[in-house]
């Protein structure tokens, strides 16, 4: 038997789910009690709470542990937990990811290609997303990197003339690489 050296730690995208305690592991002596109907039936032991909510066919969840005493309410819980992970994943789908998508440039690219990548820039920056651009600098063109500086200017201009932007990261060269991080300004997310 071969032993693997990479060990894959399992159910990675399991998101944490928030816990109830129902009917006997409710750990409270006390409980403030509601009713299927919505109607608050006051303060009372959990062991008579939990004998309540099963005489009417229900379970007792505890749904507000951080009261004094703690908020347990009459309901089924297997609909209770399905409503709740419904609700998590609407809002999960609420939440926007915001991407950076990438444009590459060459210190020798036609004026064709240039309006192609300005029109591509600004349908990503419309998505809502960052753009970054970069030009990779191959042999003698390093020793010329101020052109490469100017083109990402130029490009960053001509993208402003059609859609106020800001730039989160100013021009800056790593190796061989000049890179800038431009943004859609917050007014015009909306």
């Amino acid at each position: 038997m071969r032993i693997s050296r990479y060990h894959y730690k399992r159910n990675q995208n399991v998101s944490p789910v928030t816990r109830f305690k129902v009917n006997r592991f409710i750990t409270a002596p006390e409980v403030r009690a509601i009713d299927e109907n919505n109607e608050h039936l006051g303060v009372m032991p959990t062991a008579k709470a939990v004998a309540a909510a099963g005489e009417r066919g229900f379970d007792l969840v505890e749904v507000d542990p951080s009261a004094n005493p703690p908020v347990a309410r009459f309901i089924d819980y297997g609909h209770f937990k399905y409503e709740k992970e419904k609700e998590m994943k609407k809002q999960k789908q609420a939440l926007k990811q915001i991407e950076i998508k990438g444009i590459r440039l060459s210190v020798r690219i036609g004026a064709h290609d240039l309006d192609m990548r300005r029109t591509q820039a600004l349908k990503f920056l419309n998505e809502g997303n960052k753009v970054k651009i970069e030009i990779i600098l191959r042999g003698r063109e390093r020793q010329h990197a101020n052109l490469a500086f100017q083109m990402i200017v130029d490009f960053i201009t001509s993208i402003q003339k059609d859609l106020p932007i800001i730039k989160e990261q100013p021009s800056i060269m790593q190796g061989g690489k000049i890179s800038a991080l431009i943004a859609k300004t917050s007014a015009e997310k909306s």
